[in-house]
């Protein structure tokens, strides 16, 4: 039997807040269940976007919620050598090129929109323009429609090159694009099931597109509906989400369960932390998630 491996990763610009906490509890329900090994990735390979000391505050919260992960907490900032590999890689197998537009000139050209943004047409595919100071592409040309089954959402399918267009893999000012450095590292890592928000249903078929290209393997996904705020937004650091509050964690952990739809009893809030988690891995059933955007938000507000 496979062991199943999972991992929670989240990017240090700012503390965790509530929709971080039903990500972490989801992952960690869904791996503990079936006594599998749980690890913690900091998604730092954005280096202008990091935080200083959110890196340590993620690991600070995490274990005032009871969480534990096995082996060492890995940082993308420490992986540019292994995204590099796999990126030449691609340049040598055609599947990638350097690329000059940005996006005020596609914006100028009127180029589509679709659910990522801007719908790059591969102007440059054929150019073959230097590779410094330039971003790199990854070519969608070849990928036809990718489809997968999520856990939760069900059947997913996208047309990459009609909805996504080529997407960067390397950005012009030197830095690895989440989507390259996200595959590698749950490739290396032996991650075989995902669990995250459904904001990535879409990225994931672009996840798809590259691991079938780099010859490597595919987790199985589950995608979690979002914790929105009062105003409908998606819950994160850019609409204001309040950090996590110690004072509540049992309160705030039950709270997480119910937007998980893990039907918690009542009384499980007077427990601490380590109690809850324990609870919530011998009754997760994922089963029970509806796809759907809602807010659960109001424990903040008390």
């Amino acid at each position: 039997m496979t062991l199943a491996i999972g991992r929670f990763a989240p990017t240090p610009s700012g503390a965790l807040h509530f929709g971080s906490l039903v990500a972490a509890l989801a992952s960690y329900c869904d791996i503990r269940s079936q006594q599998g090994r749980w690890l913690l990735r900091i998604e730092d390979v954005d280096t202008p976007r990091v935080v200083a000391g959110a890196s340590e505050q993620i690991l600070r919260d995490l274990e005032a919620f009871g969480f534990s992960w096995d082996g060492e907490v890995l940082y993308q900032s420490t992986r540019f050598e292994h995204y590099r590999h796999y990126l030449d890689q691609l340049l040598q197998q055609g599947d990638c090129y350097a690329c000059q537009c940005s996006r005020r000139s596609l914006r100028e050209q009127g180029v589509g929109s679709g659910p990522l943004g801007l719908i790059y047409p591969g102007n440059c595919r054929e150019k073959n323009l230097a590779r410094k100071n330039h971003s790199l592409r990854m070519s969608t040309a070849l990928a036809a429609e990718v489809r997968f089954r999520d856990r939760v959402y069900g059947d997913f399918t996208m047309n990459l090159e009609k909805q996504v267009g080529d997407f960067v893999l390397r950005r012009n000012d030197g830095i690895y694009a989440y989507h390259l450095a996200v595959v590698v590292d749950d490739e290396l890592q032996a991650v075989n099931q995902i669990v995250r928000g459904a904001d990535l249903l879409e990225n994931t078929c672009l996840h798809l597109h590259l691991q079938r290209q780099l010859g490597f393997s595919t987790p199985s996904y589950l995608h979690l509906p979002l914790v929105s705020n009062a105003a409908g937004v998606k819950l994160s650091k850019q609409t204001g989400a309040s950090p996590l509050d110690y004072g509540k964690a049992s309160k705030l952990l039950v709270a997480a369960l119910q937007h998980l739809e893990q039907q918690p009893p009542p009384q499980l809030e007077n427990e601490d932390p380590a109690e809850i988690l324990r609870w919530s891995c011998e009754h997760w059933d994922p089963s029970l998630i509806t796809p759907r955007n809602s807010a659960a938000d109001q424990v903040h507000h008390d």
